[in-house]
C-alpha cells in the first residue's frame, strides 16, 4: 500500500503557506482544511511535524544537545567507534532516517552526507536541519551535515568522496518496549519499511572504498546481508558491526 494515498497535508496557525504548497507539489498529496484519518504532515509556526496514531513527530537536534556537550560526546558508542586521526574526516550514512546518528558524527567532526529516500521522512529532516541552522548552538553541528533525497544503493557509487566511514543503519522492528523510541518507530516505519536490499546496500558501501563500514543492528539480530564483521562493540539495545577494510 503507497502510504501517500492515506497522507495530507494541513496548515495550522502561522504555518509556512509556502512550504506546504511546495511540499504538496513534490508529494502529490492534497492540503486538506483539516487532519487527516491516518497520517498528516502538518505546518505551524514551529515547522513541520508528522501526525498520527495519536501522536505527534517533529525532528528536533535541540534535543540531542545534552549528547554532544559537557564531556558527553565521546562517551557515546557510535563515536568511540568512529574515531580517526584524519584531519577533515569523512562519512557517509546511508540510510539516514531522521539523522540522529549522524548528528553524532557531525558533532565530532565528521563532514557527512546524509542518503534519505523516503520523500515525507526527508522533508521532516530538512525541516529539523534548517531549524537547527538558525540555533547558534547546532549551527557549527549541521553545517557539517548535507542531506541528498534519494535512494543511496543507487547514489552511493556516484559520489567522487573519499569517505572514512559508511554508516548503514537500515530500519529494523522496533524493540517491543514502550517508550519516545518506540513511538517515533511506530510513526516512522509507516512511511518507510526495513531494507530488503541489505546486500545491495551493503555492496554499494563497499563501492566507497572506505576504511571502514559501520552496521547498527538490533542486538540479538541477524548479520546485515550475512557478512561477518572485523568486530562488534555491544549496547544494552544495539550493537554495531564493524567491517575493517
Amino acid at each position: 500500500m503507497n502510504v501517500l494515498n492515506n497522507l495530507v497535508i494541513y496548515l495550522e496557525e502561522n504555518g509556512d503557506c509556502e512550504a506546504a504548497e511546495v511540499l504538496s507539489r513534490q508529494l502529490g498529496v492534497p492540503i486538506s482544511d483539516s487532519m487527516g484519518e491516518e497520517l498528516t504532515l502538518v505546518f505551524d509556526g514551529t515547522g513541520l511535524s508528522l501526525v498520527g496514531c495519536g501522536m505527534r513527530y517533529q525532528g528536533d537536534f535541540a534535543r540531542m544537545l545534552n549528547r554532544v556537550t559537557k564531556g558527553r560526546l565521546h562517551h557515546e558508542m557510535l563515536v568511540r567507534i568512529a574515531k580517526t586521526k584524519a584531519e577533515h574526516p569523512v562519512a557517509v550514512d546511508a540510510a539516514a532516517g531522521m539523522g540522529e546518528d549522524s548528528f553524532l558524527l557531525a558533532a565530532a567532526g565528521y563532514e557527512v552526507t546524509l542518503f534519505e529516500q523516503d520523500a515525507v521522512i526527508a522533508a521532516l529532516l530538512k525541516d529539523a536541519l534548517c531549524r537547527a541552522g538558525q540555533d547558534e548552538r547546532l549551527r557549527e553541528i549541521v553545517g557539517r551535515m548535507h542531506l541528498i533525497e534519494g535512494n543511496s544503493i543507487a547514489l552511493m557509487p556516484q559520489l567522487d568522496i573519499s569517505p572514512e566511514i559508511v554508516y548503514l543503519d537500515p530500519m529494523f522492528p522496533p524493540r517491543k518496549k514502550s517508550g519516545l523510541i518506540q513511538k517515533k518507530l511506530q510513526l516512522i516505519q509507516k512511511l518507510e519499511q526495513p531494507c530488503a536490499d541489505e546486500r545491495e546496500l551493503y555492496d554499494a558501501a563497499v563501492s566507497l572504498r572506505p576504511k571502514k563500514i559501520i552496521i547498527k543492528r538490533p542486538l540479538n539480530g541477524a548479520l546485515l546481508a550475512g557478512k561477518k564483521p572485523s568486530y562488534t562493540v555491544k549496547g544494552k539495545a544495539i550493537r554495531y558491526d564493524v567491517v575493517v577494510l
